[in-house]
């Protein structure tokens, strides 16, 4: 654990929680609440995320989302939760209600032409078991390859796929392992912006990736970013946490803060 930005005090942080007229939760997925996989569909949550998460749920005061890369569809068999949860995916491209209402994409025709022809042109180039097709984005995973092989497969792709973006309202971002296409005008900054626009009180972002670092600047001044990672890089968060230990630590002082009222 470190504090990262001068003047946060992370306990007192922790402690004011429980005198908060709201308190919202944001969490990143993969590489936060679960440990990245090669194997994307085997990347299900540390032990003891999932009753922690169903304990910020029973709380009438905590609003707890997730806000994810990934599809929704994908991401709920993973997460294990059935219902109750508000999850935003795709960088918030989708939506789901705590009560089970759907928002999904609705992309110009020039957006969702040029998504099909780059993952047309992936699979073409033999990297169809390294394609992820999402909601409203497309990837290439290269987790588990050596060096060399990813350095090849992220110039080749890169170069396809921004000539690809040219001229259309798309954009490449590279993430923990892998490279994505997907329009422009939605990030997970854009995500906390939203929630925090309608919410007083506490907030927290906990993430990992390079995708993370929108929500982190979001935040700033308005509540706490935190960096869950097993080694610190550079980050516009404001507190580092090594998983799992320390991330269940804090979600665990989140949930006790919670509880507690002035009585």
């Amino acid at each position: 654990m470190k504090i990262l930005t001068s003047g946060t005090d992370l306990n007192a942080f922790l402690e004011c929680i429980r005198c908060s007229e709201g308190r919202l939760l944001m969490l990143d997925y993969d590489g936060t609440l679960s440990p990245h996989q090669i194997e994307r569909h085997e990347a299900v949550p540390y032990p003891g995320i999932r009753e922690i998460l169903a304990e910020a749920l029973a709380s009438a005061d905590c609003r707890t989302v997730i806000i994810s890369g990934r599809s929704i569809s994908d991401l709920l068999p993973l997460l294990g939760i059935e219902s109750g949860i508000e999850i935003w995916g795709c960088h918030g491209w989708e939506r789901l209600g705590p009560d089970g209402d759907y928002t999904g994409p609705d992309l110009d025709a020039d957006i969702s032409t040029g998504l099909e022809e780059a993952a047309e042109w992936a699979t073409a180039e033999g990297f169809e078991e390294r394609l992820e097709i999402k909601t409203a984005c497309i990837a290439i995973h290269w987790r588990g390859l050596g060096g060399k092989e990813t350095a090849g497969i992220e110039r080749d792709v890169g170069e396809r796929w921004h000539e690809i973006a040219d001229g259309k309202e798309l954009e490449l971002h590279r993430f923990n392992g892998g490279i994505e296409l997907r329009p422009t005008g939605m990030n997970k900054g854009m995500v906390v912006d939203n929630l925090l626009s309608g919410s007083e009180g506490s907030a927290a972002y906990l993430g990992d990736d390079l995708t993370d670092e929108d929500a982190f600047r979001a935040i700033s001044g308005r509540g706490l970013g935190i960096l869950v990672s097993p080694g610190l890089r550079e980050t516009a968060a404001d507190v580092w946490l090594t998983p799992p230990e320390e991330l269940i630590w804090f979600l665990e002082r989140w949930i006790e803060s919670c509880g507690k009222t002035d009585e």
